[in-house]
């Protein structure tokens, strides 16, 4: 029997299966549609993050294979993507331009179905949420390898926004130019965390070129798109947007490096089952502050994930403390927790409840 003779009736069996999925998907988006009706009645939101990935993590858990949980989710992702479009289609702002990790993580948790908002700044991110002009922003907030983006921190305590979401991305950077080489290079581009990221490779092999900080690394990218002496540090998507040969790929430091994204906007989710709480605080300068306002947390047993520091900038040495907790502001004992955490705090804001990422 020839190969085409076996193939036929497994081609078959796909193409009939094919027509089926179709048909499943189209009942779903007219449900969805129904969904819409019945969410336009109220007025309610069109993205409820909290349901999506309730609908992701059962898809995981539910997968007998042979596709890997992950595939399956990316799937259905895109799914509910254009399911949602049918309701009514989402605008994201994100730091741009085309290309960024910050346009990766829009569709990470939107999918492909939005309608992605380039911002030249952080701040031009949030204004634009602010103004309602963006449906949602997506920012970054820390780095694996370098820590918190201190603008994004000083933001958040500032803006009436919420966070009802977060993506963790897996961040390669690659060295890009027009020609593939370092040929007549005279300066690399890329965001001053990429810099930071890539310094022990940079190093050992580009010891005589200029390294210039810029907004972004897509912008990094363009800009040697435009210059034949210009180096960028990017992701290989903003590459390939801008037809770029890569030098030498993955020249970060670290090789698991990973940076975290904000979802902002003036949603407040609802508990979707495992969902992490940001909250901004500071107490007065004297000893045992810390301690005594954070002892509310151990006395319920509400986890503490994540706490950094910033410089409350009031010429006093006084400081904010971005503190992350396991559970949503409606779980019982975390409310406990956080209305006697209020009493020892001079500070007090919570930034978001919202879905631990993926």
């Amino acid at each position: 029997m020839t190969m085409d003779n076996k193939l036929k009736p497994l081609r078959e069996g796909i193409d009939a299966l094919d027509a089926q999925i179709l048909d499943l998907l189209n009942q779903r988006a007219r449900l969805a549609q129904q969904v819409g009706h019945v969410k336009a009645e109220t007025n309610a939101p069109v993205f409820r993050p909290e349901r999506e990935v309730q609908v992701l993590r059962r898809a995981a858990e539910r997968n007998p294979g042979p596709l890997v949980a992950g595939d399956v989710q990316t799937i259905f992702r895109e799914i509910m993507s254009a399911c949602r479009a049918l309701e009514k289609r989402v605008t994201v702002a994100y730091l741009g331009p085309a290309g960024t990790f910050s346009e990766q993580a829009v569709y990470r948790q939107f999918g492909h179905a939005v309608d992605g908002m380039p911002c030249a700044s952080i701040d031009e991110v949030f204004r634009a949420a602010e103004a309602g002009t963006a449906d949602f922003g997506v920012v970054p907030v820390e780095n694996s390898s370098e820590g918190v983006i201190n603008r994004t921190l000083d933001l958040l305590l500032q803006t009436t926004l919420a966070i009802s979401g977060e993506i963790s991305l897996p961040v390669h950077l690659s060295l890009m130019t027009q020609s593939g080489t370092l040929d007549g290079i005279t300066q690399i581009c890329a965001h001053s965390q990429a810099l930071a990221q890539c310094q022990v490779w940079l190093n050992l092999n580009t010891t005589n070129v200029t390294r210039q900080a810029v907004a972004s690394n897509g912008e990094a990218a363009r800009l040697a798109s435009e210059d034949p002496a210009i180096a960028a540090i990017a992701g290989e998507i903003a590459g390939e947007k801008y037809n770029l040969q890569v030098v030498k790929a993955h020249i970060q430091d670290d090789p698991h490096n990973r940076t975290r994204f904000a979802i902002i906007g003036r949603l407040h989710t609802t508990p979707s089952g495992k969902d992490q709480t940001s909250l901004v605080l500071s107490v007065p300068n004297k000893p045992g502050a810390v301690y005594n306002m954070l002892a509310p947390l151990a006395t319920h047993d509400v986890s503490m994930t994540r706490f950094e520091s910033r410089p409350a900038r009031m010429g006093t040495w006084e400081y904010y403390f971005y503190v992350d907790i396991e559970g949503h502001v409606d779980d019982a004992k975390v409310a406990r927790a956080l209305d006697e955490l209020k009493t020892n705090a001079a500070f007090f804001k919570v930034l978001g409840s919202y879905p631990a990422s993926l």
